[in-house]
This record gives C-alpha cells, structure tokens and sequence, in this order.
C-alpha cells in the first residue's frame, strides 16, 4: 500500500514542477539551488526548497553540492516533445478533471459523455500525450508495415482517421512530401485546431481536413493508406468503422492500426504499463469505450476481409497491428 502512496506523491511531485516551471528552469540551470529556482520561477523559497527534496526522492533530480540538478534523460522524457520517449503531457492528462474526477461524480448514474463534453484544455492536452504515439509511428513505425513507406514516399493518397489537432497530418504531409494526407475527426474544434496547424505549416495545399464521425466517414477519391492512431478503440461501432476503411482504400491498400495494446491477463494489468493502461480506462469508461488487447484487432481485421495481417510493439505501450485490402 505504501508504494502505491509513493508513487502519487511522486507523480504529483512532477505535475507540479512541470507546471511551475521548476523542471524546465532546472533542465536549463543544472546545478541551480533552490534561491535560484525560486527567483527564476517567481515562486516562495520555502515552498521551492519542500519540492527539490520530494524531486530528488521521487527520483528525477539529485543534488549537485549545495544545488539539484535533473538526473539523465529526464529532461528529454518530461520535457522534450518531439522526442519518442516524450512522457510529460500524461501527467496532465491523469490529473484532467476528465479523467477521475469525472468518473467519480459520475459513478452512481453512469452518465456518458463524448469528446465535445470535454474542455479544450483536455482537447489540447490529449494532443501533447498523443504526440509521441505519431513521433515512434512516423515514419520508424510504417517502415514495420511491408511496403508502406514505400508508397508514401513516391507518393499515395493517405487518410489519418481521427486525426484530432493535426499533430499527425502535419507530420505525414513533412515527412512524405509526395503524399496527400486526408485527416479526418468527429470533433469540431479538433478540426478546427487542425486547419490552425496545417495552416501555420504551409500545408493547406496537400492537406484536406474533413469533419465527420468514422461511423460516418465517406471518402470520395480512395486512398492507398489508412492510419488510425490511439483511437481505433473509441470507436462507438468499430466493425462500422471498419467496413468505411476498408471502402476506402484502393485495392491492395493497407490499414494500419497504432493503439494500446491492453493486458487481456492480470498477469499483465499488474505490470506498470498496465497500471498507467487500467488509469486511463477510467476516461475510456466515460465515453463507454475500453482499451482493447493487441489481439482484438486481428480478429477485427480478419473478420472484415482483411488480408497480410501482421504486428509489431514499439514500446510496452504501443503497437502496430495492419492488413491489407484484397
């Protein structure tokens, strides 16, 4: 029990500094003592002084003389956002009041909601958590799939379904200058942060964004790829879905799904990727939706038609699994 009381003064522990700056402030300044994180950051020193102390015991600083400093890699894991490795935005995201708080209030109705329930603040810091999730998918991820990278470089028609704020239809359009990337999301206000960054990219050309649920996706040119990242699990009918994707791939095109790969044994609900996992069912829960083993979506596949399957883990928290149109 106590490592469990542990494990939230710590995850507090870096919620805090990463919103106070702290973090940043001792990424830039190693070695700074807390008189000088607390006047860089505008903060009390004593207050300052409390949380360098509960850093170095929750293991993401250590002292440096009279100073702390950040340990290795934190920096990159809490900080860096176009690094693979880039965890930061979750710990916002566990503390969003979408996710427990929500739940809690909610318990004894079930009451459901949907992404247009939910702040734009949440809307945003989803993003931040999602972006990692198309950094390790593109490109290193499609260079798993056979022959995908190959007909995105030369050039090919490629949808992002639930595409939420663009995040990953600007990195298709850059890293595949030839393609042309569709993006799609039920969300109004995610496509409307989506037009801001496509836009802000320069992309507007190569990058048609459409606003409709996947349930109700239709896509009039058909496309040689379909991507669906960390979202192919919250699809209110998913066999739906998928009959759509596979309307609209070319034939010999490829779907490809980037999800969580959820524990289907206790075994694997009592690791730590399955303890963050089991966390963010309580959301999941909210727009009655669950994760769904790796497993799941070869029988989804199969069952639609699709042929090739295959699957790759990129990190314990994300997997690939693809099929192909006949």
């Amino acid at each position: 029990m106590l490592s469990l009381i542990a494990g939230y003064v710590g995850h507090r522990t870096v919620a805090i500094g990463l919103r106070t700056g702290l973090v940043a402030t001792l990424a830039d300044r190693p070695g700074a003592d807390a008189d000088d994180l607390a006047d860089a950051c505008g903060l009390d020193l004593f207050y300052v002084s409390v949380w360098c102390r509960a850093a170095v015991g929750a293991g993401i600083a250590d002292r440096a003389g009279n100073g702390f400093r950040l340990v290795p890699h934190v920096a990159t894991l809490l900080l860096d956002t176009s690094s693979p490795a880039y965890v930061g935005g979750v710990f916002g995201v566990l503390e969003a009041p979408e996710v427990f708080g929500r739940f809690e209030e909610a318990f004894a109705t079930g009451e459901r909601m949907w992404w247009d329930d939910t702040s734009p603040a949440w809307i945003a810091a989803v993003s931040g958590t999602g972006t990692p999730f198309y950094t390790r998918l593109v490109p290193g991820g499609l260079e798993r799939v056979p022959g995908v990278a190959d007909a995105l470089t030369a050039g090919c028609r490629v949808v992002d379904t639930a595409c939420g704020a663009g995040i990953g239809v600007v990195r298709l359009a850059t890293t595949y200058p030839r393609a042309t990337v569709v993006g799609v999301d039920g969300d109004a206000h995610s496509v409307e942060r989506a037009r801001e960054r496509v836009s802000g990219a320069g992309l507007a050309d190569r990058v048609e964004l459409v606003h409709s649920a996947l349930e109700d996706m239709h896509i009039d040119v058909p496309a040689r790829v379909v991507i669906n990242n960390i979202s192919m699990h919250e699809c209110r009918d998913i066999d739906r879905v998928t009959d759509n994707v596979m309307a609209a791939l070319e034939p010999g095109g490829w779907f490809v799904i980037s999800d969580f790969p959820f524990p289907d044994t206790d075994e694997g609900l009592r690791t730590v990727p399955g303890r963050i996992m089991s966390g963010i069912q309580f959301f999941e829960a909210q727009i009655d939706d669950q994760l769904l083993p790796r497993a799941a979506y070869d029988d989804l596949l199969t069952r639609h038609g699709f042929i090739e399957l295959g699957s790759a883990q990129l990190t314990p928290m994300h997997a690939l699994t693809w099929g192909r149109r006949p």
